[in-house]
């Protein structure tokens, strides 16, 4: 056992000297952080300025520069929890089914007479028909325009149910379709969400649905909770209406199927445009901000094919009419068509500063929200809290260390140096791994990993008790020292092979900070068995090799 091989040896040393590699970063985390942000500029496109090259300078770029993550409770952030009306999504299901109903009725006018919507709750569609004798033929004709819910719970089922009631026919969505939509809504939401977070660059922030219709969003090192509602709730619905009228009164008809809505840059002008959308934002692709002809900001915009062919056909089609650019329920611009325009891409122009016209391509590159949301509750967490966290964490962990040091020093005399020397190298490692992972740290992870020094020297305590033992039966030292690394290898890996399961447990049903703490935990386990069983076993064994004692003094 004590002749250990040289490649094992310069392997041990060598994942101990990349622990300290990764981990070092985190002793400047300041520089660092600001060295990936510069770096991170200038690759997506920012001018080099003086500020990003000192920033590029101030850490070598040959070392590595990867930094654990601060969650929210270390950095600071906004906290929001939000109900997605999921309901909403209902009603505009129906809506958009009426169309389809009309036109299948109308093709069997001669059996149903006229066809009519009735005025009905939201998500019921109302439909009345003027021939009472044509009734089941019209029903059976909505009933066609059924599809099946594409889910395992919903086999079988269809998405709408159509039904009769005082002479009507009605048609709402079937409770294995609402359930089906309000997975989807919710999936989309989150994504949604993600990818608006996402664009502004972001670190860690955690998103995930809460119950049936809750979505929990912390997003650290963003200003405030309503800075982070700005950036996720605002719909972006952006849609391309024909103009009917311009009008300056505010209470005007608009007409059945029409729309009046406020021009946003022009106060007391309003719009009459057609209640359906020539395409809408749902068809984009890209969206950058730009500037117009007169250097003025503005967004351009690119559709997909299905929405490039329409633009292009209703342009060609109404040259020298205006057309609505509407972004949620507000006319941002109505131009007029100048001539055809091909190939599924404009511009948006309005009197936007650069900050808003870049955040209007981020709100349309990322979509729309499928419902609204309505926030439950909303926190700030300053960073100021954040850093007394970490000097609170910092503080339990220095207790810790000396705590572990002076009792293993003082039972076990040098080889309690070895083992805390190995235990200084565990908490390098734990550093280590958590930043190449990228790993978000938080105020329990900390925990975890005040926990796991104190778990880390478990292991040493049973080698060295071990190895007392031996020699109380006269054996040689390097015969003792064999014999306990051998025994007590057994109980090492089983304690740590069950606290390891729990960990992982934690990890699968957990969420949040609770993961956070299952990471360092899972992580810590990993580490002090590898120091145990072979950085101390090396030290141990590099000291005997010189030392060559009669006697250990264990």
């Amino acid at each position: 056992m004590l002749d250990i091989p040289a490649w094992k040896r310069v392997l041990i040393w060598a994942v101990c000297a990349a622990g300290i590699a990764f981990s070092a970063p985190n002793l400047m985390y300041s520089r660092v952080e600001a060295h990936n942000d510069a770096k991170a500029a200038v690759a997506a496109g920012a001018a080099p300025t003086p500020a990003l090259e000192t920033a590029i300078g101030a850490w070598p770029s040959f070392l590595p520069a990867t930094l654990v993550n601060l969650g929210l409770d270390l950095r600071g952030g906004a906290h929001l929890l939000a109900e997605v009306r999921v309901a909403d999504v209902y009603a505009a299901r129906i809506d958009g089914l009426w169309p389809e109903v009309r036109d299948a009725l109308r093709d069997k006018r001669d059996q149903v007479g006229t066809v009519r919507r009735q005025p009905s709750p939201d998500g019921v569609l109302r439909v009345a028909i003027s021939n009472p004798a044509g009734l089941q033929s019209a029903v059976e004709t909505v009933r066609a325009l059924a599809q099946p819910v594409v889910t395992l719970t919903g086999i079988g089922a269809e998405d709408i149910e159509v039904s009769v009631d005082q002479g009507e026919i009605v048609v709402q969505l079937s409770a294995a379709e609402r359930e089906a939509t309000d997975n989807r809504t919710m999936q989309q939401s989150l994504e949604i969400i993600r990818r608006r977070v996402d664009e502004v660059g972001t670190r860690e922030p955690t998103i995930q649905r809460q119950g049936e219709d809750r979505i929990l969003i912390q997003v650290p090192g963003i200003g405030s909770a309503s800075e982070l509602k700005a950036l996720i709730g605002t719909t972006a619905q952006l849609t391309f209406h024909p103009v009917v009228r311009q009008t300056s009164d505010a209470g005007a008809d608009p007409g059945a199927r029409n729309r009046l809505l406020p021009a946003s840059d022009e106060p007391g002008v309003y719009y009459v445009v057609e209640g359906t959308p020539v395409v809408t934002g749902e068809e984009l692709v890209d969206a950058q901000p730009a500037f117009d002809q007169n250097n003025r900001p503005a967004v351009n915009f690119r559709f997909n094919p299905s929405g490039a062919r329409k633009f292009g056909d209703y342009t060609a089609a109404n040259i020298g009419t205006p057309f609505a650019i509407v972004l949620d329920d507000e006319v941002i611009s109505a131009p007029v068509i100048q001539s055809h325009i091909p190939g599924g891409s404009g511009i948006i122009t309005g009197r936007f500063t650069v900050e808003e016209s870049t955040n209007l391509a981020v709100l349309l590159r990322a979509g729309a929200l499928p419902a609204e949301m309505t926030f439950l509750e909303e926190r700030t967490i300053g960073p100021e809290l954040g850093q007394d966290s970490i000097e609170a964490g910092r503080f339990a962990s220095l207790i810790a260390m000396c705590a572990v040091v002076v009792f293993m020093v003082a039972s076990y005399g040098l080889f309690g140096v070895l083992a805390v020397l190995a235990l200084g190298l565990n908490v390098a490692l734990i550093f280590g791994a958590l930043s190449v992972i990228g790993a978000t740290l938080t105020l329990p992870g900390i925990a975890g990993i005040v926990l796991t020094i104190g778990m880390a020297v478990d292991a040493n305590v049973l080698v060295f008790e071990r190895i007392r033992e031996e020699m109380r039966t006269a054996r040689g030292p390097a015969r003792a020292i064999e014999l306990g690394y051998q025994k007590a290898l057994s109980a090492i890996i089983d304690a740590n092979i069950t606290t390891f399961i729990t960990a992982a447990i934690l990890f699968m049903v957990g969420a949040g900070p609770v993961r956070g703490f299952a990471v360092t935990l899972g992580i810590g386990i990993i580490t002090s068995v590898f120091t145990a069983v072979f950085v101390t076993r090396l030290l141990v064994v590099t000291w005997f090799e010189r030392a060559r004692p009669k006697t250990l003094h264990v």
